[in-house]
């Protein structure tokens, strides 16, 4: 007789109390975006004061996802118009309103935990959270890479049409550009991004 499986428990933290649990946050961007397409070669300092803008915000959202005691997925969240300058610009620079738009930070989840419906139920505990803030928008950003780029696994599948099929729309228009340091690189580099978007 097999073991029965345990239910993945999803935990909502609000604001402050996002800070007890930057360490599980940070760990899960550094592992999961240290693969293809981001390729990011990150630290835990960095990470817990880029965290640290979602611990402060109080209408702010991180969704956990626990299985028994450990953390295998993360997604986080919260008002544009509170978010760091280089992810307002593109919108102010569009002559777009960040007032109604909720931004969608990380969503991360290690490999033996995909497939399983945790993507689907992080966009709506965000949609949710949003429509909660009487926001209109809802806004995330993905990074571009060369079709062709050496490191690009044959077997990759892009998230592209998962996103579609929720709704989203690549707006080409929005871009913002990040620096950090490739897995394959000596030094940080500047690293182009395109938002997406959906209207509630």
């Amino acid at each position: 007789m097999k073991d029965p499986v345990i239910p993945l428990r999803y935990q909502l933290l609000q604001g402050g109390a996002i800070r007890e649990h930057l360490a599980p946050l940070a760990a899960l961007r550094i592992t999961v975006f240290r693969d293809w397409p981001y390729l990011y070669e990150g630290t835990l300092g960095y990470e817990r004061q880029y965290l640290e803008t979602y611990a402060r915000c109080e209408q702010s959202l991180a969704v956990l996802v626990w299985d028994e005691d450990r953390c295998v997925g993360a997604t986080t969240a919260l008002p544009l118009a509170q978010a760091e300058d280089s992810m307002r610009k593109p919108f102010e620079q569009a002559g777009l309103c960040v007032d109604n738009t909720l931004y969608f930070g990380e969503s991360v989840v290690l490999k033996p935990y995909r497939g399983r419906g945790i993507g689907v139920a992080f966009f709506e505990h965000r949609e949710a959270h949003a429509r909660s803030l009487r926001l209109h928008q809802c806004a995330f950003c993905a990074v571009d890479r060369p079709e062709q780029h050496p490191a690009k696994p044959a077997d990759y599948v892009a998230n592209d049409p998962f996103w579609q099929k929720r709704g989203y729309t690549r707006r080409p228009e929005l871009q913002c550009h990040f620096d950090w340091q490739d897995t394959d690189q000596p030094a940080p580099t500047s690293h182009q991004l395109t938002f997406w978007t959906k209207a509630l």
